[in-house]
């Protein structure tokens, strides 16, 4: 019977067959690989033949002096991007839901969609001549003011901020897109009847459009906590410097300079896995926790 549905619509199955063998070669194969975690790995033995470790390397990690900062820096980080880049492309999508102007509401999709497609690289090198103590820009219009120059990506205090906040402009236009689609398959019967109601903008954004959205908020909400623990490495560790360690340090970096750069694989296999599991666990609980308040889940 499978074999004829699969017959039946062999197109179908055809077209799922690159991103089937994607996920299968590049999320599922690898997961072979964390047994390196619990292995005294040996590049000459291979993986299986390395003598076993057990939780070494855990307890190593756990014991670590830097484990509560790693954890603090990663948490912190992690969710004040949640707390400022969540809300901002549905403020956007809300915002571009009611204009009426063609042009300039393409205009303005345009502009804050395009700086998605800029590099990280591109962008901590933005980052960097803007808020550059002695030529950037920032601290030009700042000492026009009247104010000292700041180092900006020298202060520990700031880099969160900066961090964050350049994360926002750069992918708040692109996360409204899907808010935006949402809102697009809004029943229009529902605006005509809060119109006939009497109802404001802002109530009609309150009682239309949001409960309209919640749905697709609520799974990427899901999501994104998912992903707490999986913090960019690239932009952090370009955006690094000896001044700045003490907030900027994560796991993602430690584990590379630790890990990687000491050729130390089963350490950094051991962190990896640590930050997987934290990850599902959170998944797992954001989405039950989802499923009971509402009807929206990822199952």
């Amino acid at each position: 019977m499978v074999w004829k549905q699969i017959r039946r619509h062999w197109q179908f199955y055809l077209l799922i067959l690159l991103p089937l063998l994607y996920l299968i070669t590049f999320k599922y194969v690898p997961m072979f690989g964390a047994l390196i975690a619990f292995k005294e790995y040996n590049v000459i033995k291979g993986i299986l033949g390395s003598p076993w470790a057990g939780m070494k390397y855990f307890e190593l990690f756990f014991k670590n002096p830097q484990f509560w900062t790693l954890i603090k820096n990663t948490l912190a980080i992690s969710f004040y991007g949640l707390a400022v880049g969540f809300p901002a492309p549905i403020i956007l999508a809300l915002a571009l839901n009611e204009i009426r102007g063609g042009l300039f509401k393409r205009t303005v999709q345009m502009v804050t969609y395009a700086p998605y497609f800029i590099s990280t690289v591109v962008m901590v090198s933005m980052i960097i001549l803007l808020l550059s103590p002695r030529l950037g820009v920032v601290n030009h219009l700042l000492g026009l003011a009247g104010i000292g120059e700041i180092n900006f990506l020298g202060d520990p205090g700031l880099f969160r901020s900066i961090f964050v906040w350049s994360d926002v402009w750069q992918h708040t236009g692109y996360a409204a897109v899907i808010y935006l689609a949402a809102l697009a398959g809004v029943d229009p019967t529902l605006y005509e009847a809060a119109k006939v109601d009497g109802a404001s903008r802002l109530q009609k954004i309150g009682h239309v459009d949001l409960p309209g959205i919640l749905p697709t908020a609520v799974i990427l909400l899901i999501l994104n906590v998912g992903n707490i623990m999986s913090l960019g490495f690239e932009k952090i560790y370009l955006m690094q410097n000896p001044l700045n360690l003490m907030t900027s340090e994560i796991i993602a970096t430690y584990v590379y300079k630790i890990g990687l750069l000491n050729a130390n694989f089963s350490f950094a296999s051991a962190v990896g896995l640590f930050n997987s599991v934290v990850n599902l666990l959170l998944l797992v609980t954001v989405n039950a926790v989802a499923k009971r308040i509402s009807s929206s889940s990822l199952w």
